[in-house]
């Protein structure tokens, strides 16, 4: 969740990053590469994670009440995507663009677990892994215009987007079928964190998972034919060639991806399963609220990069996003002020790690709110 606001950040804040690719070999540098991968990490498991949630809160459920839960969630995931994050996001009363990111995918991924966990949960693991490995399959898959068909495959599996006027894009960001998957999994990772579950044979299955996925990664992208959907190359440089390797499909996210975010991200919790202490428990407040913390930390960025440019006498409509325009390189983008707007990585840091001391207490304060008013329903929707 920490991580996440560096990512987004740096988005609002460093120099020319509304223009530019950071894992763009031909243009980027190894710190803005490596600042953008370590940032990597918190998609798939935010993903993850929710399916160990589903399968927790499930555990003192019904499975039709369960099913219910992830269905009217998911619902209200997909509304908060669609109607409040975009604006959150942009700014834009008009709604010129529509961005379909990671909540638009927990929401349909919801609405699909909470039809899956009917089945026995061996066959949601071995579907689970169908779509995380094999998905790549369909890479040579695509579409094009906006067709019905078309628009169902962006959904799935293709990253595009669809010009429906000139004044209305629609951008599929987060192609379902791999988040679908990686949720299942984590709904079925549920079981190591039971009450019953002995620790130190949680503790081996997380080293033995972590280990596992890590060492997959790093075999199948040094095969170079199946995983991503961009093979690595050798580069002008070591270090550049080590970030082509390293370079991996987020959109939608590659095998090679989620062995590279999720076997790591296991590691770390079999290395954090007996810490605490100061430094775990600030943390922790962050992981309590999530969804609190998520549409918060985008409002309060986007709000201060405004707010900036306003104190330092810059054009603050920069920050009324026309997305639209940047995606299909009109307007703004054209006349270069985007290109120009922004500060050095530094300055991206230290705004981070300040948005983040802003953010905790009150985090913190809704924390105690939520787990002193368990019995008000409402608030396991946020």
């Amino acid at each position: 969740m920490v991580l996440m606001a560096l990512d987004h950040a740096r988005d609002y804040f460093h120099l020319g990053a509304l223009v530019n690719d950071p894992t763009a070999l031909s243009t980027t540098t190894p710190v803005i590469f490596f600042t953008r991968f370590i940032t990597h990490f918190c998609a798939p498991v935010f993903v993850f994670l929710a399916g160990t949630s589903a399968f927790l809160y499930g555990s003192r459920k019904t499975k039709p009440a369960l099913s219910k839960f992830l269905f009217t969630r998911g619902l209200w995931l997909i509304f908060v995507e669609i109607v409040i994050m975009n604006f959150i996001w942009f700014f834009d009363i008009r709604y010129s663009t529509i961005l379909l990111q990671v909540i638009f995918a927990i929401g349909i991924s919801m609405i699909v677990l909470g039809i899956l966990i009917y089945l026995p949960q061996k066959a949601i693991l071995v579907l689970a892994l169908l779509l995380i490995a094999g998905h790549n399959l369909l890479d040579g898959i695509t579409m094009e215009g906006k067709s019905f068909s078309s628009i169902i495959w962006y959904i799935l599996h293709q990253h595009s987007f669809i010009k429906f006027s000139e004044n209305f894009v629609m951008i599929f960001d987060y192609p379902l079928l791999p988040w679908i998957g990686v949720m299942a999994l984590g709904y079925c990772f549920g079981g190591l964190y039971t009450k019953d579950f002995n620790v130190n044979m949680r503790k081996k299955w997380l080293l033995y998972l972590g280990l596992g996925s890590t060492a997959l990664f790093f075999i199948l992208r040094g095969i170079n034919i199946y995983g991503d959907l961009v093979p690595w190359t050798t580069q002008k440089n070591t270090i550049y060639t080590i970030m082509s390797f390293f370079n991996v499909t987020k959109y939608p996210p590659s095998l090679s991806f989620l062995l590279v975010t999720l076997g790591p991200a296991l590691l770390f919790l079999y290395a954090t399963e007996t810490i605490k202490n100061r430094f775990t428990d600030f943390f922790l407040v962050f992981g309590r609220v999530p969804f609190f913390y998520y549409v918060l930390h985008i409002l309060i960025i986007h709000f201060f990069a405004l707010m900036i440019l306003v104190i330092t006498g810059g054009d603050w409509k920069l920050m009324i996003l026309d997305w639209k325009a940047i995606v299909l390189s009109e307007s703004l983008l054209a006349d270069g002020k985007l290109a120009s707007y922004g500060y050095s990585l530094w300055v991206v840091y230290l705004i981070w790690i300040g948005i983040v001391l802003l953010l905790y207490p009150l985090s913190k304060k809704y924390m105690i709110y939520k787990a002193s008013n368990k019995d008000k329903w409402w608030l396991s929707y946020l």
